[in-house]
């Protein structure tokens, strides 16, 4: 099963269109729901059911037949069918639900890669700065880093084509460094700004796509872990995560899905099995065709985990609400932060025979206290729908948490017998109001230039990243934040942004964080970043205090 909430916006077609509805609703589905199910490896392949088949009866079907001719032969102009019909089929599944959509060929590969967890490349993150190729950081055990690339370098030629300096953008990067496994890519590499080039060939290999951006040792007894996505490897990502930390002493865990948009319904309940000590429901779908199916704990964990909090937020959605609600029904840990997005419908993803592939909407998902949590979308508009954050901003939700919206005020009740509520994402048992610094523009502004400018900073002034053995000497020995934040001060004035005394005022702390941030990831990865970015996140400092009371 599927489930993803940053669907792209379907775009709105010419008004005489509808015609072609009936025409691409029968031919998309009698082709799709023929194929076999892409997202449940070994599931046989589906046939209409009774229902399709009236839909595709013979007088239907002659009718848009008669439709079909007339176009071709008798419209005023050359039509481009493909195109059209494509346009029609985004327009109809819009009729349905906001996450129906509809995937074209050429996208296809892509958003699979996205959920597999998997890519063939040379594993690089790279920044285009100044219009020169930077890499960020060649990814651990990726052809890149084994060949001798490193954070830092500038990529000045692939394959003897100048790429610095010309307006590359990142898509042509992207094609150019991409490939098949075991094929090779030369590149040259500007390092320490030295004049002389170095060479590399890279043999491109599978690379890992991460859906885990961290985890580590919050304090003596509490881990940490951050799953940006719910991926084929997300499970194998957070046993690695906690198996390593387990070493280090770990009794509690920290899991922070804000801005998690969610992705496979199996990895969200595969590590809810980790954290259930006993036989327990974790969820359960069902749909108009498809029976009710339960989805339970087995009881056998590999580690010993005892307090658990869930960080979440207004980003966290279908899979991320799966982990959120289970949690919280059973009273098995605490949830920190604002409600979630509210996404309670499962797509199955069907290939159509041209390359394209529909997600379509089969089923709802109900927590273990039996609520569903999808919002209302019924008469909304797709924008009305997905810009439902812009509405908690103006109702005052992400500040104060009676100012929270109710979508069903029927009551369900947790293991421990405390009331919630169905329809609008779940709720937290610890509210904590959003940074009002996202409401500060030029702090916003800020944020376009400071990778930029660490990245320049730190290879001239090579003092800045010297002597220190870990992330945690960092954080407590780092002393020129001030001295860094002034630099960076007349950088952006270099740059014309203009800001007020009181917004200057109220962003200066946390631009010197995300500026020693960015130099602890220089140093230390995406650890050394998120450390130091937590140490001033609040939701992140609640969850640390609710898990170390008594």
């Amino acid at each position: 099963m599927v489930e993803d909430t940053k669907e792209e916006q379907p775009n709105k077609i010419n008004v005489w269109m509808p015609m072609l509805f009936g025409l691409v609703s029968a031919f998309s589905i009698y082709i799709g729901f023929q194929l076999r199910n892409t997202t449940q490896p070994g599931q046989s392949s589906l046939k209409p059911s009774k229902a399709i088949s009236t839909i595709i009866n013979k007088s239907n079907t002659g009718k848009l037949d008669e439709i079909l001719r007339f176009i071709d032969s008798k419209y005023v102009d050359e039509v481009d069918q493909e195109k059209l019909i494509n346009k029609a089929i985004e327009a109809m599944l819009e009729e349905l639900d906001p996450h129906s959509n509809y995937i074209k060929s050429e996208d296809l590969k892509e958003v699979n890669e996205s959920l597999g967890g998997s890519f063939e490349g040379v594993g690089i993150q790279f920044y285009v700065l100044n219009d020169t190729i930077l890499v960020v950081s060649p990814l651990i055990g990726g052809p890149s880093e084994k060949v001798g690339i490193m954070a830092g370098d500038k990529i000045i030629e692939i394959e003897d084509s100048l790429v610095a300096g010309v307006g590359v953008k990142n898509e042509d990067i992207v094609g150019l460094l991409r490939g098949k496994r075991g094929s090779k890519v030369s590149v040259n590499i500007r390092r320490n700004n030295n004049d002389q080039l170095i060479p590399f060939t890279i043999t491109r290999d599978k690379i890992p796509d991460l859906s885990i951006d961290v985890g580590y040792m919050a304090d003596k007894e509490t881990g940490y872990i951050k799953i940006n996505r719910f991926s084929g490897t997300t499970f194998q990502e957070f046993m690695e995560k906690v198996e390593k930390m387990n070493e280090q002493g770990m009794r509690h865990l920290i899991i922070d899905v804000r801005q998690n948009s969610g992705g496979y319904l199996s990895a969200a309940t595969k590590i809810v099995e980790q954290i259930f000590t006993e036989r327990n429901l974790i969820v359960y779908t069902e749909g108009r065709t498809q029976r009710k199916k339960e989805y339970k704990s087995t009881g056998r964990n590999f580690y010993d985990i005892d307090k658990v909090a869930i960080l979440i937020d207004e980003g966290s959605a279908s899979a991320s609400e799966i982990l959120a609600g289970a949690i919280q029904d059973m009273n098995r840990g605490t949830i920190v932060g604002r409600r979630t997005f509210g996404k309670g419908l499962v797509q199955e993803q069907y290939n159509l025979s041209d390359g394209s592939a529909i997600r379509l909407t089969v089923a709802r998902y109900y927590t273990p206290s039996g609520r569903c949590i999808q919002k209302e979308y019924k008469g909304k508009k797709e924008q009305e729908y997905y810009n439902d954050v812009d509405r908690r901003f103006e109702t005052g939700e992400l500040e104060s948490q009676d100012s929270t919206a109710i979508g069903d005020t029927t009551k369900f009740y947790t293991a421990d017998g405390r009331i919630v509520y169905a329809g609008g994402g779940i709720s937290p048992d610890v509210f904590v109001p959003i940074d009002p610094i996202v409401n500060n523009i030029f702090y916003v502004k800020c944020l376009q230039y400071v990778n930029e400018f660490i990245y320049k900073l730190t290879d001239e002034q090579k003092e800045l990243t010297n002597g220190y053995e870990n992330i945690n000497d960092f954080s407590r020995n780092f002393n020129k934040s001030e001295q860094v934040f002034n630099q960076f001060i007349d950088y952006i004035d270099e740059k014309e942004v203009v800001y007020t005394k009181k917004e200057f005022k109220e962003a200066k702390s946390k631009i010197k964080l995300n500026l020693k941030a960015l130099i602890a990831r220089r140093l230390f990865k995406e650890e050394g970043f998120n450390k130091i970015m937590n140490e001033q996140d609040l939701v992140f400092i609640k969850a640390l205090e609710e898990i170390n009371k008594k």
